[in-house]
């Protein structure tokens, strides 16, 4: 859940339903896994922690922050060597972070932790258009000006004059520039394009810092959205050296009809309450983890309805037009980030199934159960709301900090 407040957060069950070990990569407790949870106590707040066989332990006294231990030399050897303080089975965390079922209100025990996204310092940052199928769809949501019912017939056109061949076109080379001339010349060039195959990226800010959800929580749509979809994506854990220290899962929910009727509304389609989900932990890098698995690595996604639809899809990051390092080194070009940033590295994902009338594709609906699951970085749940009605997000900086100082955790600690 987002960090809503500076005192005990309300006991709203998490809504997805999720055996606790299906939140856990298919290595299990293998690679070196890290996260916040928000632990009860007589001051509660949130805490980092490392998830290892014999249990969860909090890290915070050695680290205060996630941003203090990535910005570690070693971070896996660093959140490896710190002995913690034991807090509960891995079990009884995974679990207390998923109770309920779907559509349904369980209760936590608030005697026990439960995972937060996550992140807690760094800057959310997210890159578009970086797969040919969301390059293809996003110029379509252009041409159809948002609305779903003419995507259907400007598919065919688009498909039919570009085909597939930017799956196999470098952004930035002779190539590339190439074709923008040609569409260009036919009248079809788009911003999208431009940033699909040309040679700057583009990398947006998802959420505020300490906004994003974790797994089992809420993630929001805006009740003004008829067109919308989840992204499954990889996150990249970046240092304030800018160097990759892990990875983990998000959802950078996408509302189609708004960004569709103008690029500059961006802001409005992508950063609503809840709208930003990353978890269930970081995987940090180490001998059995790094960004070569990271390149490879397929991404599943499974959406359930309360109404019986099932929606599947797969993000395979092979695919990818740009490399992860690329895509980070062009978000530090201009720009520092003294606390470490999280970043999106985009979707293969674009659902284009009808869910309810033909042509019409497809969208969300309230209550459904959305899954990001892959093989080394395990499975995020969460359960579509409406921005305007999901749990108002209050635990920001001054709370944080405060929370901190009450813990006795910033007392010769740097964040």
């Amino acid at each position: 859940m987002s960090d809503t407040s500076a005192s005990p957060l309300p006991q709203r069950g998490a809504q997805a339903a999720a055996l606790p070990r299906d939140i856990l990569p298919e290595d299990g407790l293998a690679g070196t896994l890290v996260g916040r949870a928000w632990v009860p106590g007589a001051v509660p707040g949130p805490a980092v922690v490392a998830l290892r066989t014999d249990g969860v332990f909090d890290l915070s006294r050695h680290y205060p922050t996630m941003s203090t231990l990535l910005d570690t030399p070693s971070p896996a050897e660093a959140a490896r060597a710190a002995p913690g303080q034991y807090l509960c089975s891995v079990d009884d965390l995974l679990a207390n972070s998923h109770t309920g079922q779907a559509g349904q209100h369980g209760v936590r025990d608030a005697a026990l932790p439960w995972l937060l996204a996550p992140c807690d310092l760094q800057v959310v940052k997210a890159a578009g258009v970086t797969f040919a199928a969301s390059l293809i769809e996003r110029v379509i949501e252009e041409q159809a000006r948002g609305d779903a019912a003419r995507a259907q017939g400007l598919r065919s056109q688009v498909v039919g004059l570009i085909g597939e061949s930017l799956a196999d076109i470098r952004p930035g080379s002779e190539q590339a520039m190439a074709l923008k001339a040609l569409l260009q010349d036919k009248g079809l060039w788009s911003q999208y394009l431009e940033v699909g195959i040309g040679p700057d990226a583009e990398v947006f800010t998802k959420a505020p810092v300490l906004a994003a959800v974790g797994t089992g929580e809420e993630i929001g749509i805006r009740a003004d959205s008829a067109w919308n979809n989840p992204e499954p994506e990889v996150v990249l854990a970046v240092n304030s050296r800018g160097a990759i220290v892990g990875a983990t899962l998000g959802n950078d929910v996408n509302l189609r009809d708004i960004e569709g009727r103008s690029a500059l509304l961006l802001g409005k389609a992508k950063d609503n309450n809840a709208s930003c989900a990353i978890g269930p932990f970081i995987r940090l890098f180490d001998a059995g983890f790094g960004l070569d698995q990271v390149r490879t690595e397929t991404v599943h996604l499974r959406v359930a309805g309360t109404d019986g639809f099932t929606l599947r899809g797969i993000n395979t990051m092979a695919s990818i037009s740009r490399d992860p390092a690329d895509l980070v080194a062009q978000t530090l070009a201009a720009h520092q980030y003294p606390d470490g940033f999280m970043l999106f590295l985009g979707t293969l994902f674009a659902p284009i199934e009808d869910r309810d009338q033909p042509g019409g594709g497809f969208t969300h609906k309230l209550g459904d159960v959305v899954t990001i699951q892959s093989a080394w970085l395990g499975a995020l749940h969460n359960t579509v709301t409406h921005s305007e009605t999901a749990p108002p997000w209050r635990f920001g900086l001054r709370a944080f900090i405060a929370n901190l100082a009450a813990r006795g955790l910033l007392q010769g600690a740097a964040l």
